[in-house]
């Protein structure tokens, strides 16, 4: 009797879940930043409260027992849908037609070569889906469950702070911008401690930033001024905040002229919530970042591959997210 490879351990729901998530992700810049918290709910949706300045998740309880206290009459709880990301590869018979020696199984080691390529991809593609949800996050707004992207600040009437860093003047005293910056990021986080601050910049402002006098003055007596100057991509750091270029695509980018100052080491400022993906599998489960799953095709002539990501990003203190323009 032939090996029916498609049936084998390597396209259940548990093992292609499992080869999904263990396959090394993309690096991207957010990713790589450890901004964001992870962690899995049961749920298909976000319950989230604001009170002018900070929004935070409200704690899923069992039933039955104590809900959570709402303090004060300024407070308002909203649910947000998480989104669903689904993707769909297919591998035909005839993609390994030719491998299989008689009476071996050597197919099935083929097969699952061909099916770890295929999940890679798709993992990839959500990997970038994911980045832009999270860099839409730095920028103060979230993806809803129907792709659109809406604002927080208008969502819990939060006011975002920007500060014009007049990048675009030769006098400006980019220093005290700088402070001004910091100011901001302290009052927003009203006294909650942070490690630093971290700017992504859009293509302009980072090049009007770096060949601004004032910059220049200081940076070029800095250690690692000849880095700068060899490579003027590399991460500055300048009165304080620490500016970086965010390589970005013609899709997934902060807009040229602007920056984003970002405080660091604000525990659940950035979240990233997974639910379960929609298998009975699944049902009122702790949702994992990525799933997969397999059926067969017509007459087995190949199988169709499912993978999926369920993720919410959100920023918990919008407030505290200064916006910077380059004028």
């Amino acid at each position: 009797m032939l090996l029916d490879p498609f049936k084998g351990e390597g396209f259940t729901l548990n093992s292609l879940t499992a080869a999904i998530n263990n396959i090394l992700y993309t690096p991207t810049v957010i990713a790589e930043s450890g901004l964001f918290q992870s962690a899995g709910i049961s749920t298909l949706d976000v319950s989230i409260e604001s009170d002018g300045k900070t929004v935070g998740l409200v704690a899923v309880q069992p039933r039955n027992a104590p809900p959570q206290v709402v303090l004060g009459d300024k407070r308002n709880i909203r649910t947000l849908k998480v989104p669903h990301l689904p993707e769909r590869a297919t591998i035909m018979a005839d993609e390994v037609q030719g491998v299989r020696a008689f009476g071996s199984e050597s197919q099935a080691m083929a097969i699952n070569t061909v099916r770890d390529e295929r999940l890679a991809k798709m993992k990839r593609q959500i990997e970038y889906t994911i980045e832009s949800h999270r860099l839409a996050a730095i920028m103060g707004s979230y993806y809803d469950a129907a792709g659109n992207v809406s604002s927080l600040f208008t969502e819990f009437g939060v006011a975002q702070t920007t500060v014009n860093m007049g990048l675009t003047t030769a006098s400006t005293k980019v220093r005290i911008k700088v402070q001004e910056v910091i100011d901001a990021v302290e009052l927003a986080l009203d006294g909650l401690a942070f490690s630093g601050i971290k700017v992504y910049c859009g293509a302009t402002f980072w090049k009007n930033l770096i060949e601004h006098d004032a910059l220049k003055q200081t940076v070029l007596n800095w250690n690692a001024a000849a880095d700068l100057r060899n490579d003027p991509r590399n991460p500055i750091s300048f009165g304080g905040l620490s500016f970086e270029r965010y390589r970005g695509t013609s899709v997934v980018k902060i807009p040229d002229n602007e920056a984003y100052a970002v405080p660091m080491g604000v525990t659940d400022l950035f979240i990233t919530r997974f639910a379960p993906a929609n298998y009975w599998e699944t049902v009122n489960t702790i949702g994992v970042p990525y799933y997969a799953k397999v059926e067969p095709m017509e007459m087995n002539k190949g199988v169709n591959i499912e993978a999926q990501s369920n993720p919410l990003n959100l920023c918990t203190r919008p407030a505290a997210i200064i916006k910077l323009t380059e004028a």
